[in-house]
């Protein structure tokens, strides 16, 4: 059975609208929960609220209203139990009206009336009615309503025609009903547009008829790593593709949600699955297999005439599938290695009278431009299309931060705003321990939020040329939907509102959320509760206690522990300052507000022994080059093991270690598989000269080039998860701890996982 944003919502959102609240006041002054925050908003006195009588009122003949007046129907019915009858007719008091009203200016605007009387939501467009009934369906859904909706007057209109998200579907796979409750959620945060990323190194996922080897080759690869978690069986390939049917399915179904889904298929780069199942249009010499390996991988489209026609036949089925004004041919990360040693490409540059590789791919994208200009389309790509010249019509995605939307403003094109690191959600949302594995840079909500998409540099007279923003999901470490929810919620709706509302209210935001979070649950989504989580924090204070300090990222509610065994409450002992707690202790810890928990509660078992322990997530990389959380491919106790590591320097540091006395010390390793691609940074790889063949693990005293103070083998690990005993000499005073890991990483890489000393 198909999953709907709206099955769930019957579980959650009316217990939710029930939460006592005090007294309404001629206008009640308790916040409302509405996320995109509108762009103006006036409270009155009064209040609506629905009863089985309750009718929704169109206009005869209004299809839009209809329309939308079934959608709102549903929701109704699922948020209340009710079902409100529509009726075609004039409006009358007691009704939720939806008309069509000329004097409401502006694409996606709408206004929202609600008093004593009923409810009218007016628009000039079938798009802004959606919203308007969006916005009441939050009112219905908002603690504030449980004496009725309260009385508003709501004028709305979007600060960005582009409000996006970019779903990764290449380096792993989603169902069509995972996505399909993807757009649910962004139709109620009033995003509409969905970027579909169908192609890369490791993946084609779109079935195109005319050249059927992309999706029969291209579709699968050999698992590694997490992978094969997923496939059951290290030899069974990691496969999925979408038809083309299913594809029309997922546009239609998001347009029904007034969402346009602009598909992705990169050119020139990132295209080894493509010639994986069609060499003879690739650059290189080598037979490719579909890429394993996370990165920058080398592979390029050929720049002969048969390739071109060969992407211009894919972009017509593609075009055939999906309506949308835009499409995205990637254009980044073209690594040009192959065009370099390519007598082809050589003297077809020659030919041009194109002197270097980069002028090369901006004829390349700009013969794709030209293509899609004359079918009616505008081509989209990355920024490093701007490294060569582009058509006029063209629109530039800024990943690489926002220098690349400035340089493409102020020459007058325009731009969407998707820079790294800021609005990419494969970025982790906190540093609490469970976290999932991935880029430990962490992008938290309010980076989200504090994201103002229209940067300084862009000249006045060019602001307008920002299309708006999107954040991007990319999907090397989301193997699965809830993975995948983790990472999108709730930062969609800090991206959300950035992009609809005209002004930020941080701290209004971060007290509307709670409520939103709700209505997540209750339409089946997990969301991270990282901004209202507690992390627990614990430091030796004399020889039997320990000094505990509690924090949340936003600061948001009251803090609130116990250390008797028991879950925290809303009636919890307050914290207020670090305390002190006898060893051994557990301490859970939640944050409150208004009585309801905010997030999940956290514990920390304290004893003498964790604290002389340290996780890798604990200890800091000796360096920066590239940090990630690696998942283990085995798991230990049904629990698959995650590591940091920077995969170009095994290094770690213990900092501020009392050694008082001699220590043995205990380390845990694994050795994981080593798929990356890396291209021109594998030269910065660190190596270190290893005395055996499995190599070993040095401490260091101080700093990494300090004295060397222990060795422990690794060949007693052999090549897998293991605890290797080492000893500590003698040593005197508080010192940091570097334990380095000796040899060169690949094809496989050891990691370090707790380190205890005892």
């Amino acid at each position: 059975m198909r999953r709907t944003l709206f099955l769930a919502m019957a579980l959650g959102l009316t217990a939710c609208a029930s939460q006592p609240r005090h007294d309404a006041s001629p206008v009640d002054s308790t916040p409302l929960s509405l996320i995109p925050q509108p762009a103006s908003l006036q409270r009155l006195p009064g209040h609506f609220r629905l009863d089985p009588l309750t009718s929704i009122v169109v206009a005869p003949g209004n299809a839009a209203a209809k329309k939308v007046a079934t959608q709102l129907q549903g929701w109704i019915r699922q948020a209340r139990g009710m079902d409100i009858a529509i009726v075609e007719g004039k409006p009358h008091s007691g009704a939720i009206v939806l008309l069509t009203d000329t004097t409401t200016k502006g694409r996606e605007a709408y206004t929202l009336d609600v008093n004593d009387n009923g409810v009218r939501i007016a628009a000039n467009d079938e798009t802004g009615l959606f919203y308007g009934a969006v916005t009441y369906w939050q009112l219905l859904t908002d603690p504030a309503s449980q004496n009725g909706v309260p009385a508003v007057h709501i004028v709305d209109a979007p600060r960005f025609a582009w409000r996006g998200l970019m779903l990764d579907s290449a380096r792993h796979f989603q169902s069509v009903t995972e996505i399909e409750h993807l757009l649910d959620q962004m139709a109620m945060h009033k995003l509409n547009t969905f970027h579909w990323h169908l192609t890369d190194d490791q993946g084609w996922r779109l079935q195109v008829l005319k050249y059927p080897k992309l999706t029969e080759v291209g579709a699968c690869r050999k698992p590694v790593g997490p992978d094969v978690a997923l496939t059951g069986d290290p030899e069974r390939p990691y496969c999925g593709f979408y038809t083309q049917d299913e594809a029309k399915q997922i546009v239609a179904y998001a347009a029904e949600r007034h969402i346009t889904v602009v598909p992705e298929i990169e050119m020139p780069g990132h295209a080894q699955a493509a010639v994986a199942a069609y060499p003879q249009f690739g650059a290189g010499s080598k037979k490719l297999g579909v890429s394993t390996d996370w990165g920058v991988n080398t592979a390029l489209f050929n720049v002969d005439d048969g390739t071109f026609t060969f992407l211009q036949n894919v972009l017509d089925e593609v075009m055939a599938i999906f309506p949308s004004t835009y499409i995205h041919v990637g254009g980044d990360e073209a690594a040009k290695d192959e065009w370099e040693h390519s007598k082809v490409v050589q003297a077809r540059m020659k030919s041009l009278g194109i002197d270097d590789e980069e002028k090369m791919q901006g004829w390349f994208v700009e013969r794709i431009g030209a293509y899609l200009d004359q079918h009616g389309r505008r081509i989209v790509g990355w920024d490093e299309i701007l490294d060569g010249k582009v058509p006029a019509s063209a629109t530039v995605m800024s990943w690489r931060g926002t220098k690349g939307a400035i340089k493409a403003a102020n020459a007058g094109h325009d731009v969407v705003m998707a820079p790294s690191p800021t609005l990419y959600l494969d970025r982790l949302q906190s540093t609490l321990p469970d976290e999932q594995p991935g880029s430990p840079q962490v992008q938290t909500l309010k980076m989200v939020y504090d994201f103002d998409p229209v940067p300084a540099d862009i000249a006045a007279d060019k602001a307008s040329h920002v299309l708006g923003a999107q954040v991007t999901v990319f999907a090397e470490y989301l193997p699965n939907w809830y993975r995948t929810q983790h990472a999108v919620f709730p930062r969609i709706a800090a991206l959300a509102e950035r992009t609809w509302s005209p002004t930020a209210d941080w701290n209004g935001f971060v007290a509307r959320l709670p409520a939103e979070m709700s209505r997540y649950r209750a339409a089946g989504i997990v969301p991270a509760d990282g901004a209202y989580a507690v992390a627990i924090n614990a430091v030796a204070s004399d020889s039997d206690k320990a000094k505990v300090t509690l924090s949340s990222q936003t600061g948001y509610g009251t803090i609130r522990y116990t250390t008797d065994g028991t879950s925290p409450s809303a009636q919890s002992t307050a914290y207020t300052s670090p305390f002190d707690v006898p060893l051994p202790t557990t301490v859970r810890a939640n944050s409150f507000d208004n009585g309801f928990a905010l997030a999940g509660p956290r514990e920390n078992a304290i004893d003498a022994k964790s604290l002389l322990r340290r996780s890798s997530d604990q200890l800091d990389t000796c360096g920066d080059k590239l940090v990630l959380r690696i998942e283990s491919p085995d798991a230990v106790n049904g629990v698959r093991p995650v590591y940091k590591v920077d995969i170009m320097n095994t290094c770690w540091v213990w900092k501020g270690v009392k050694l008082d006395g001699r220590y043995g010390v205990d380390v845990t390793v694994d050795r994981l598989p080593y798929n990356y691609a890396l291209w021109k940074d594998a030269a910065g790889i660190v190596s270190r000269k290893a005395r055996s063949r499995a190599g070993e693990i040095e401490i260091h005293q101080d700093s990494c080039d300090g004295p060397k103070i222990s060795t422990i083998a690794l060949d007693k690990a052999k090549d897998g998860r293991a605890t290797l005993q080492g000893i500590l000499p003698k040593r005197e005073g508080v010192h940091d701890l570097c334990f380095v890991i000796t040899g060169k990483p690949g094809p496989k890489i050891w990691v370090l996982g707790d380190v205890q000393l005892r």
